[in-house]
């Protein structure tokens, strides 16, 4: 800000003239259009100090004219809304066993998808140079520049302290404990890097293709591991450190003698997990070693596979019951490879949340399916980048170290 005593109202809002910008793309960003003279209504400020933030906006690719107004006589007002396709986000989801990314614009409209198949367990430098290279192909691919790129957003497969951006202790991510992330791409991309669990981008991700009016809602993954994203008033909510809905290493008394890969027994994950399944059904005498061999056998209706997917969703019903009584959700999605199993998860989590939930609490909570599948966690990720790259404060701050026009 500017050490300066300025004079009157107008002058006083000069001096906070980048603020002033950033509210009024706060404004725009539902995507209505607006003439200045609707704006400086809305904002109460002077005609002329609109225009020349949104000339500031207009030079920054973030906003630009879409058409003009009906007249009520005289020349017609032009219109100005965010301009979604000059500016890009790049969105990754990295799985256990698969990368995928996707250039989106400021709307979250993809124009570009890449994938490969690439074990995580690679390490974080074969994992993020496959990104690096892929993404810069797609990005000339759909004809953006470095410089079109405002924020990347990344998922990863195992907990994230999201300050840092750095993974912390992830079981089946072998060299990735504490690896710099965001740091790491530094010399590759000018932009910002935000990094998160998969978890928390699938959240993202369902809510905006899925429910984008709905403002209580848990997203539950069950796949090789098991894990929720809690949006909560609309906001996703990661807590203190980032583990926010790390349903996975709940206890279950049913599984107290039973070992976790996190050390512990007689976690959620040791019992209802993907690969938790398939060493029963292996016990059994058939031949299961992950979450899709157990849907595969759930498909052709054999009849161990089904019950012991049954007993998977009552074991989360049983986290989940307590899940429904501290944050009261209006919607829970079930997603994750082990989804496809169909009703037979989700009427398994249903029983025990609907039996033993408070009645107001699930009167009117809906337990489904993911509607997103796959596309979720890629569009998620993409959807963190916007709303960091959109954020108040860092639309204040690309003002400000904007270029005179």
């Amino acid at each position: 800000m500017n050490d300066v005593s300025p004079q009157g109202d107008d002058a006083h809002v000069t001096a906070l003239g980048s603020s002033v910008a950033s509210d009024l793309f706060q404004i725009l960003r539902d995507g209505q259009p607006r003439t200045r003279t609707e704006l400086s209504a809305m904002t109460g400020l002077a005609r002329s100090t609109v225009a020349l933030r949104i000339d500031a906006l207009m030079n920054l690719g973030l906003v630009g004219p879409v058409g003009d107004a009906v007249s009520t006589g005289g020349r017609p007002s032009s219109q100005f809304a965010i301009t979604a396709s000059e500016r890009v986000v790049l969105g990754v989801d990295v799985g256990a066993s698969h990368v995928r990314i996707a250039v989106s614009d400021l709307t979250g409209r993809i124009l570009g998808e890449s994938d490969d198949r690439i074990q995580v367990s690679e390490g974080p430098e074969a994992v993020l140079g496959w990104v690096s290279t892929a993404a810069r192909a797609l990005m000339e691919r759909v004809g953006r520049g470095p410089g079109d790129l405002l924020a990347i957003g990344i998922g990863l497969p195992g907990p994230v302290e999201h300050r840092t951006g750095r993974p912390i202790n992830p079981p089946i991510m072998p060299g990735w404990d504490r690896f710099d992330v965001p740091g790491w791409f530094s010399d590759v991309f000018d932009a910002p890097v935000l990094v998160d669990n998969d978890v928390n981008i699938s959240a993202l991700g369902e809510r905006e293709l899925s429910w984008p009016e709905v403002d209580h809602l848990m997203f539950v993954k069950v796949a090789t591991g098991i894990g929720s994203g809690v949006i909560s008033g609309g906001i996703l909510q990661r807590g203190a450190q980032g583990t926010a809905g790390d349903i996975g290493h709940v206890y279950v008394a049913r599984g107290a003698d039973v070992p976790c890969t996190c050390g512990n027994r007689g976690c959620l994950e040791a019992l209802a997990s993907g690969p938790a399944i398939a060493r029963e059904l292996r016990e059994t005498g058939l031949e299961a070693e992950s979450s899709q061999d157990v849907v595969d056998l759930v498909k052709r209706g054999n009849i161990d596979a089904i019950q012991a997917v049954r007993q998977a969703g009552r074991d989360i019903g049983e986290v989940l019951t307590t899940c429904v009584s501290l944050i009261n959700p209006s919607v829970i999605v079930i997603g994750g490879n082990l989804a496809q199993a169909g009703e037979h998860l989700i009427a398994g989590v249903r029983e025990i949340v609907y039996t033993r939930s408070m009645p107001l609490a699930t009167e009117y909570l809906q337990i489904t399916q993911s509607k997103s599948g796959s596309d979720a966690a890629v569009l998620g990720a993409c959807m963190l980048a916007i709303h960091h790259a959109l954020s108040p404060e860092n639309v204040e701050a690309m003002v400000v170290g904007a270029p005179a026009r």
